[in-house]
């Protein structure tokens, strides 16, 4: 399988998925950092953009987590 003929399903199945994962923050901005530096670091951009897909989602989870616990340590007891 040609080196193209795999980043085009690697593509088209990202695409797919996109849909199915709309709680998939960071994901994009991820992907797209991700792919251009492996890209550049040896033709490797496939990977680069899973791997940042995967960190920019984990970067905003903990991004989210933090402001829930925020939010909810400055909201007013009840009793």
């Amino acid at each position: 399988m040609s080196k193209r003929i795999a980043a085009a399903a690697a593509g088209v199945l990202i695409a797919a998925m996109l849909p199915l994962h709309a709680d998939a923050a960071g994901c994009m901005k991820g992907a797209v950092a991700g792919g251009v530096v492996g890209h550049v670091a040896g033709k490797h951009g496939v990977a680069g953009a899973a791997a940042g897909c995967a960190i920019g989602h984990h970067e905003a989870a903990k991004k989210q987590k933090a402001a829930s616990q925020a939010a909810a340590a400055s909201a007013p007891a009840s009793k």
